[in-house]
């Protein structure tokens, strides 16, 4: 059966290093049997169709590839269209009358718990606020992620132990909900 999936690459083209140009991606992809690979923006998403393995393997896959062709590590992710439509769907914010740059979703690799973020007083952030979800974590950061003193502070949790997190603002996140359930 041909799932469609969306890959995740965390922290390509910025800041002027680990350059990864879309076009060479896409083409990476295809070589890999990854069926009408496309991307969107050059901040890291691809989305894609391919009929075996699962999600963690096709993330191992691409990772190891975009190594060997491009000469440094890049973490990915790779969440199939229910999950990531299931987790559009469960936004505990008002997505519909927040701007894009306000709204923000951080992918994790793995389930999250509260623990993870026990020590932060979430009443010293405010108004920005989190909330977890199935290995996500909603940030409403009403000034944008740039300003978010909260943003700064998750960010030192989310990297601890291994494991892999990759964020995207709101319009990203209902684009690859459509990019993958369309195939636009």
């Amino acid at each position: 059966m041909t799932t469609t999936y969306a890959a995740l690459l965390r922290g390509i083209n910025v800041g002027g290093s680990k350059k990864v140009p879309m076009a060479e991606l896409r083409t990476l992809m295809q070589g890999l049997g990854f069926v009408g690979a496309r991307t969107y923006l050059q901040s890291g998403q691809a989305v894609f169709s391919c009929d075996r393995g699962d999600e963690e393997s096709l993330a191992a896959e691409l990772g190891g590839a975009i190594e060997k062709r491009f000469g440094f590590p890049v973490d990915v992710i790779v969440r199939d269209h229910a999950y990531l439509a299931s987790v559009c769907d469960a936004c505990p914010f008002p997505a519909d009358r927040l701007e894009g740059r306000q709204l923000h979703l951080t992918y994790y690799s793995e389930p999250v718990d509260a623990e993870r973020f026990a020590e932060i007083d979430p009443a010293v952030y405010l108004p920005e606020e989190f909330r977890l979800g199935d290995r996500a974590l909603y940030l409403y950061a009403p000034d944008g992620l740039g300003r978010s003193k909260l943003a700064e502070h998750l960010a030192k949790r989310r990297l601890a132990k291994g494991l892999i997190a990759t964020t995207r603002n709101w319009n990203t996140v209902v684009k690859l909900v459509e990019m993958t359930a369309t195939g636009e």
